[in-house]
């Protein structure tokens, strides 16, 4: 039997090593073809993947079923073979990662494998969350097949609500850091990645009063650099298409001005308020059918008293605790969504 077991970066030596000690008798191969990450096993052990996997440093040992050259012709020769596996009652769907050059993409081995696997099976494609993988793990010249669980790679399930339904929906109304251009800059990156991360439907950088200029040109820079560096890594983890959060720049309180008219949901995250246990039955369900909800997030100092009147919530995340600038977004967002997912539950039934 063969396995591509997979590691951290930087890991694999590691649990080679220890592969080695519980089968003595294994063939072992860490970075195959220098990729790190990875380690090939080959074994006549019963328990092998058993045993593999009472390794920490092991996070995955796949079964290898098929070995063959880096081909496009050679994988869709045991296409066969993979559809034994595969019932017409269920779904599937082929996934490939691809190292080295090739005379074909990673896409091409889906299109091509899926269909005659489809054609083979009559079975259909899901790519959400299929009942059984086809994966395909291509390393330099050779190419490793197996049939997996769809379990493995369900992140995305029915069971689950999608919290971009509320992120899609979140205005963030965030006060510039001042100060230091060094400073400006990394708070801006930090923001800015926060933004991004949460893809949020807009960010206002919103200064209170008037401020230097420069200090706010580095920390829309900063905002730019890391909203870039968050964007990159969605664009390569996400199977559907990442769109950059819209940035702009407008005097915090025209902000309030123009939200409050146009009735939009306005939450100031500050200590003075009730904390989010007190109001979160009342808060989930306005947000849950609230057209857009507006958070307004302090820096260096908090959101002006003045506008607590015009907010449909003031709420204190944590009591007795400031959060840094820095930590503003993801705090109140993750609470956001953990009082909003509840309601949301009860609301479509997915218990």
């Amino acid at each position: 039997m063969k396995f591509l077991v997979k590691t951290q970066r930087g890991m694999e030596s590691v649990a080679a090593n220890y592969i080695r000690e519980i089968l003595p008798d294994a063939e072992v191969w860490a970075s195959p073809m220098g990729y790190s990450g990875l380690v090939v096993v080959e074994a006549e052990d019963e328990k092998a993947e058993e045993k593999i996997l009472e390794i920490p440093e092991v996070e995955r040992a796949i079964k290898v079923l098929h070995e063959v050259p880096a081909r496009l012709d050679a994988i869709l020769s045991v296409a066969e073979d993979v559809a034994k596996l595969i019932d017409e009652n269920e779904t599937f769907a082929v996934k490939t990662k691809r190292r080295g050059k090739h005379d074909f993409s990673s896409i091409d081995v889906n299109r091509e494998l899926g269909a005659k696997v489809r054609e083979l099976t009559n079975a259909d494609v899901n790519l959400s969350w299929p009942d059984k993988v086809v994966q395909v793990e291509i390393i330099g010249d050779r190419a490793y097949i197996s049939v997996l669980p769809g379990e493995e790679y369900r992140k995305f399930t029915p069971n689950k609500i999608d919290a971009r339904k509320l992120f899609r929906k979140v205005t963030l109304v965030q006060m510039p850091y001042w100060g230091d251009y060094k400073a400006c800059r990394s708070f801006g990156e930090k923001i800015g990645r926060a933004a991004q991360a949460f893809e949020v439907k807009e960010l206002i950088i919103a200064p209170k009063e008037k401020m230097d200029a420069f200090e706010l040109m580095e920390f829309i820079r900063g905002v730019k650099i890391g909203q870039e560096s968050r964007y990159q890594i969605q664009r390569e983890a996400y199977p559907w298409k990442v769109e950059k959060v819209p940035v702009s720049v407008w005097d915090l309180y025209q902000v309030v001005r123009d939200k409050r008219r146009n009735k939009r949901l306005l939450i100031i995250t500050d200590p003075k308020g009730p904390t989010l246990a007190e109001v979160k039955d009342k808060l989930a369900r306005d947000m849950y059918y609230a057209k857009e909800v507006v958070i307004f997030v302090g820096s260096r100092e908090g959101i002006p008293r003045g506008l607590f009147r015009f907010a449909d919530y003031v709420v204190d995340l944590a009591p007795y605790m400031t959060f840094a600038t820095e930590h503003g977004i993801p705090a109140a967002l993750v609470s956001m969504w953990e009082i909003y997912e509840e309601y949301a539950r009860t609301r479509e039934g997915k218990e």
